[in-house]
């Protein structure tokens, strides 16, 4: 690029990009079609439907195989796939393979429900215990596929891809859950996320803000704070449990009265208040839990606790060890590194 003397591209450079884009652009043409379930899982068995080999394994985890199983029984809307239409009458998966898969593995009995989360009456079940009616909605409920023409070339097939499969940003499970569990509770959890004491002590930039996750520590430590004994190993999980079990009747005054006693209580003795330093941008989530949580905890059984040492294990290695993101998804260090917080407190409280 030459640009002008303001530091803008010229008309040459303006022609120069029309060559380029007319040169690289492709006019992809392209059918919408409807396939019903049974037809796709049908015609892919038959190698009439096929898994090129730029795509990747069937790797999905059994959690992602259920979850979509229960978004076509729910009714979901479900995201469109890409075909192809090749010249010896086959179509090419250029897009959807994880999902054909799934069918396919759900409908030919190899895959049983589980972790369902909308229809936990489903776990255990495999297709064929699936009441008749059942069966026969699942099997013509209709999937929008882009069929590219057969004109698409190969390389222009795989770019298709791994655009498709790249160019996003998958939503956090703090993001997701604000609208699945939309509600009193979910609205309490935004209302405590902008608590401005708790925006002082817990940093947290503007790009993870936006991504809700002020929202992620605040359920964290209600749910924890209730519950913590109960987890065991999945994070986002135990968190929708809470938030579902929560959705339209919860403690409300005494959720309230605990966040805002616990972010007087730090505010007044931990120096960095959730922070590792006062330069801090963010706030690890183990380190929030550790201190928040086992706060509460330790208010929950002296509210007039005065601490008189945290400046001498706030920095320890053994309060760092349990604070480490190591394992962090383990019932065990959970339930460590919160209870740590909360018998120094009370150990050293007058």
């Amino acid at each position: 690029m030459t640009p002008n003397e303001e530091g803008r591209p010229t008309d040459i450079d303006r022609q120069n990009a029309e060559q380029e884009i007319r040169a690289k652009q492709h006019e992809v043409k392209y059918d919408l079609k409807d396939f019903p379930i049974d037809y796709l899982v049908e015609r892919f068995r038959n190698d009439l439907f096929y898994i090129p080999s730029y795509q990747r394994e069937y790797i999905w985890p059994d959690g992602n195989k259920c979850r979509f199983v229960e978004s076509i029984i729910l009714g979901l809307p479900i995201p469109m796939m890409f075909f192809a239409d090749m010249e010896d009458g086959r179509l090419e998966i250029v897009d959807g393979a994880q999902r054909i898969q799934t069918l396919e593995e759900f409908m030919n009995g190899d895959l049983r429900l589980n972790g369902l989360t909308h229809l936990g009456s489903l776990n255990g079940f495999a297709f064929s215990d699936l009441p008749e009616p059942q069966q026969r909605k699942f099997k013509t409920r209709a999937l929008r596929i882009v069929v590219l023409e057969d004109s698409t070339t190969a390389p222009l097939r795989q770019e298709i891809f791994n655009r498709v499969n790249t160019s996003g940003v998958p939503a956090r499970a703090s993001e997701v859950r604000r609208g699945t569990f939309s509600g009193p509770f979910m609205e309490f959890v935004k209302e405590l996320g902008a608590n401005e004491r708790f925006k002082k002590l817990c940093p947290i930039s503007d790009r993870m803000r936006k991504r809700r996750e002020d929202e992620e520590l605040v359920l964290r430590f209600l749910a924890y704070s209730d519950r913590y004994r109960e987890f065991t190993h999945d994070v986002d999980e135990f968190l929708d449990d809470f938030a579902q079990t929560n959705k339209d009747r919860f403690d409300r005054e005494r959720m309230k009265s605990e966040f805002e006693r616990t972010m007087e209580f730090v505010e007044k003795h931990f120096p960095n208040g959730f922070a590792k330093n006062q330069k801090s941008r963010a706030t690890p989530r183990v380190r929030f839990e550790a201190i928040a949580v086992g706060t509460n905890l330790a208010l929950r059984t002296r509210p007039e606790l005065t601490p008189t040492d945290v400046g001498q294990w706030i920095g320890s290695p053994e309060f760092l060890k349990n604070t480490t993101t190591h394992a962090s998804n383990s019932g065990p260090r959970l339930a460590a590194r919160i209870e740590y917080v909360r018998d120094r407190l009370l150990a050293s409280g007058a």
